[in-house]
């Protein structure tokens, strides 16, 4: 099988067009044409369903695909590979979760951009599980997110060590209870978290879990913003890094409710594929980490 073929196979399925694959690729549609009908010659199975507005991947297509895709991103990094330089340059892919990146990177980011101007930094938010799964599809290089994670497939540096607490509208008062103040029912309780994945929410509902709340009904936003609004108005809580929510809370905007000693810890990691390419540009960047971080992390150091 052709890694080629695969390459233009994985660029049809992606725009479900051989005409806008041919563009892409700077080559002729039956070049195209040719190179799909000779891997499904190959396979012995049709790959795409045509019709008047382009085509559509069959079933063998749709297994063939995370196939494809894979080499055609490995064949990237082996490029990029090849042809890297001890002056940072081409592409870098970095992913974070929403919180970290609102609070912690945005000096970073610029800091980065400005002193290698020749890397296109492509940058991407996302819950910790949908970061790490771009980080082993490869189509991210690195990514920070929550710990711990236990996965061979990848190697986690410790950046940074997070306080979560519990942030509430401000008027919040505690029950006559010895139930916290952020259990607002002992049998139901509105929380206001980030999509599946988030492990701040998950680290939430086992808190509340534990504290005998029955019911738990979520409402997912797709922003910090839109989150912290929604905290304020005291239409839920939520669990977020003390240092995302201090300023509200100094605004009294928010109430803050710290965990149990230990309870509230969780490291931000910076995660890659064990077998991944180790760019320049990758280098440089996780040194402006740790720089941005006052290698404050156990363990920071160089990337290998």
């Amino acid at each position: 099988m052709d890694s080629g073929d695969l390459v233009f196979f994985a660029a049809v399925a992606k725009f479900g067009s051989i005409s806008k694959a041919a563009s892409l690729l700077d080559t002729v549609q039956s070049n195209v044409t040719q190179r799909i009908r000779r891997l499904e010659n190959e396979l012995g199975v049709p790959l795409f369903y045509r019709h008047g507005r382009g085509v559509t991947l069959t079933p063998a297509g749709v297994q063939l695909l995370p196939y494809a895709s894979q080499i055609d991103q490995m064949m990237d990094e082996a490029r990029r590979a090849i042809a890297n330089e001890a002056s940072p340059v081409g592409q870098l892919r970095i992913g974070s979760m929403e919180t970290t990146a609102a609070i912690r990177l945005p000096d970073v980011l610029v800091d980065y951009a400005a002193e290698y101007p020749h890397v296109d930094l492509c940058f991407q938010t996302g819950t910790s599980r949908g970061l790490l799964e771009e980080v082993k599809e490869r189509r991210l290089e690195a990514a920070l997110v929550a710990g711990p994670i236990d996965d061979l497939e990848l190697i986690s540096q410790p950046l940074l060590t997070e306080e979560l607490v519990v942030v509430t509208a401000p008027w919040f008062v505690r029950p006559l209870d010895e139930r916290p103040a952020w259990v607002t029912s002992p049998t139901q309780v509105k929380i206001v978290v980030f999509r599946h994945g988030c492990i701040y929410r998950e680290r939430l509902e086992g808190l509340l879990i534990r504290q005998g709340v029955r019911t738990i009904k979520r409402m997912e936003i797709g922003t910090l913003d839109g989150l912290l609004g929604c905290v304020r108005a005291g239409i839920a809580i939520s669990l977020l890094p003390r240092s995302v929510v201090e300023p509200w809370a100094r605004a009294d905007k928010l109430a803050i409710h710290p965990l149990p000693k230990g309870q509230g810890l969780v490291d931000t990691l910076l995660v890659r594929r064990r077998d991944g390419f180790v760019s320049t540009a990758l280098s440089c960047f996780v040194d402006k980490l740790q720089a941005a971080f006052n290698g404050t992390a156990p363990g920071a150091g160089q990337v290998h």
